[in-house]
């Protein structure tokens, strides 16, 4: 089976709480064994040990450790999307300025709210066929941001992305390991201030 032939589809979605919990918990766990080990070594098995369930239940939703990290990352990037859609519809209104700061902070707390979660699966983004569910990350996003901006702003879209590569460009340097942690607070005024001069 070639690599793209690979199905990355969960076999079913939880509908009941208690596979709720159960997914959830095997989603932990995929990222702290991404951790301990890295992604060479990931796989089911020492997931589903991790998560304290059987390989037999992990398989009930994931056929493979590719459609596993697949589903991970969906539901880290979900995450973010809905954080920053959820500041966009609540500083909807405002000032331009204000309008890029609460866009900046959402966007930056939402990838470093869990860094070990950002930094665990950026290798898996490239690993799996993610560009459909990039693209639609973007998209979503896109068009929150769109959205909250004032009428005023000449060609919205191409401001819009214009903010967000220049948001995302620092954050991507810190994934790939190009600052330190202990630099994230400066980086964050630095956003801030750059987001509300680019739309002042």
């Amino acid at each position: 089976m070639k690599p793209n032939d690979i199905p990355l589809a969960p076999r079913r979605r939880p509908v009941q709480a208690r596979s709720t919990v159960t997914v959830e918990a095997i989603f932990e766990a995929s990222i702290q064994v991404l951790r301990s080990d890295g992604l060479e070594k990931f796989n089911t098995t020492r997931v589903a040990a991790r998560a304290g369930v059987s390989v037999g239940s992990l398989y009930q939703y994931y056929p493979n450790k590719q459609s596993l990290l697949a589903a991970v990352l969906e539901n880290h990037l979900l995450r973010v999307t809905g954080k920053v859609e959820a500041a966009c519809a609540q500083i909807r209104g405002a000032p331009a300025p204000d309008v890029g700061e609460a866009i900046a902070i959402a966007y930056f707390n939402a990838k470093i709210d869990r860094a070990d979660v950002s930094s665990a699966l950026y290798a898996v983004a490239a690993m799996v066929d993610s560009r459909a569910l990039l693209d639609s990350m973007r998209g979503r996003i896109r068009s929150a941001v769109v959205a909250a901006l004032p009428a005023d702003i000449v060609q919205p879209v191409l401001v819009t992305e214009t903010l967000m590569g220049a948001l995302n460009g620092p954050l991507q340097g810190w994934l790939e390991g190009e600052l330190s942690a202990d630099r994230l607070d400066a980086m964050r005024q630095q956003l801030v201030r750059l987001a509300r001069a680019y739309l002042s």
